[in-house]
């Protein structure tokens, strides 16, 4: 069974007075392993790969390279397992082409992810909803702290509707900087 959540990356505007810019935010949708376990892990793989290569560039970067990196990890899945498979690690372009893709019904790196607009609502069988909070600052600086909520298990409102509606009703388990999320969250016994 999936585990489903959605994830907003956000970087908020400076409080400056009343006309400067809204937030930013991206969000999407991850249909399998959105237990705080395995998304934390990833966006801390993330936050590595960004601070180290000196990309992260807003919420919507992030949430794409996001996207990216774990489409990434779910096509082992599909690459060089079985005799009748035509597409081998060697040649990846192989997952572009159809005929290839006969055999899959309805491969999951197709369609384990959604960019979300956050004026839609939600699909509303969630079970736990993120927010990683992005610092407002000039992507060549020194890379920076992210922060992250992680909301209890559905412990927020189910509807269709604006989405913030559900992100300000949650139910927070975690809110602070995800290197302290992944230990506390991550680390305690099962």
């Amino acid at each position: 069974m999936s585990t489903r959540s959605q994830l907003r990356f956000i970087q908020r505007s400076e409080p400056a007075d009343e006309q400067s810019e809204p937030d930013r935010i991206a969000q999407i949708y991850r249909h399998s392993d959105g237990y705080p376990d395995g998304v934390l892990r990833d966006l801390v793989q993330l936050k590595e790969l960004l601070d180290e290569t000196r990309t992260e560039c807003g919420p919507a970067y992030a949430a794409a390279q996001f996207l990216f990196l774990d489409t990434l990890s779910t096509m082992t899945l599909y690459v060089d397992e079985g005799r009748d498979r035509s597409i081998h690690a060697d040649h990846p372009s192989d997952l572009l082409e159809p005929d290839n893709m006969e055999h899959l019904d309805q491969p999951m790196f197709l369609l384990g992810h959604g960019v979300e607009n956050p004026a839609d609502g939600i699909h509303g069988d969630e079970e736990y909803l993120y927010v990683v909070e992005l610092p407002n600052r000039n992507p060549f600086e020194e890379p920076s702290e992210w922060t992250v909520k992680v909301s209890g298990h559905s412990a927020f409102p189910r509807w269709d509707g604006p989405t913030e509606d559900a992100f300000e009703r949650a139910s927070w388990q975690f809110h602070g900087p995800l290197e302290h999320a992944l230990e506390e969250i991550v680390a305690e016994p099962a």
